[in-house]
């Protein structure tokens, strides 16, 4: 087991080989999401519980359900939340997200979370590990499927925000709206300034009407290849 510190003191994870490393991704949605009024959320393919944990860590009267297939995963993201000390308050669940309605309770949810695969299947990346192609690729579920389920999950008025690929934008905002959920907050993320973006934070309103902010671009290093003050910020290295 390899141990990943985010930053001195702060949250731990565990991971083995057949599991990611601790993702940009992950961490920039956790920052992203608007969870400081959120008493509950729930997190939509938990993978290693790297989101869960950042939300609870970052907000301490939160809770958080956290949905996972893959049996292994559920295994290491019950051990990252042990290990940080947040079991009272995240409940890591082995399930299909695509069956939520069996075992999760319907509009409940102040934030859905997701970082949902990429690509369409045979279109990623593809793995030799079972695990990691299933969340590279939509082979377990897709893009609507994911939607459906934070639809289902989000109180009235509240809020789903997910990580994906600039490229999928016209896709992720119509499985948003043909699910009820409005996007309210974009955000471009690029390596540097004059980089096209490689990730889209994009956050919707289960209910809301239509008016989409879009926000300045995230960057992540100076001219020099520096991490830029905000990431410092995200990264806790001020």
């Amino acid at each position: 087991m390899i141990h990943d510190e985010l930053w001195p003191g702060g949250p731990v994870f565990i991971r083995d080989g057949d599991a990611f490393r601790l993702g940009t991704d992950s961490v920039l949605l956790s920052s992203f999401a608007s969870y400081r009024y959120a008493k509950r959320a729930c997190d939509l393919g938990c993978g290693s519980g790297i989101i869960s944990v950042l939300l609870a860590w970052n907000s301490p009267s939160l809770t958080a359900d956290s949905v996972e297939l893959h049996e292994g995963w559920v295994a290491l993201a019950r051990e990252n939340v042990k290990l940080n000390r947040l079991d009272d308050r995240i409940r890591v669940i082995g399930g299909d997200l695509r069956r939520h309605r069996e075992f999760l309770e319907a509009g409940v949810y102040d934030l859905v979370v997701s970082n949902p695969p990429y690509y369409a299947e045979g279109r990623g990346k593809s793995s030799e590990i079972n695990g990691r192609a299933s969340a590279r690729e939509e082979r377990t579920c897709t893009l609507s499927d994911v939607c459906a389920a934070a639809s289902y999950l989000t109180r009235w008025g509240g809020l789903f925000a997910l990580v994906h690929k600039p490229e999928r934008l016209i896709e992720v905002i119509c499985a948003l709206r043909e699910n009820g959920l409005e996007p309210k907050r974009l955000r471009f993320v690029q390596h540097k300034t004059e980089a096209a973006p490689n990730l889209i934070l994009i956050e919707s309103r289960r209910g809301g009407k239509p008016s989409l902010k879009i926000e300045a671009p995230l960057i992540l290093a100076d001219e020099n290849g520096n991490d830029t003050e905000e990431i410092k910020r995200i990264y806790h290295r001020v």
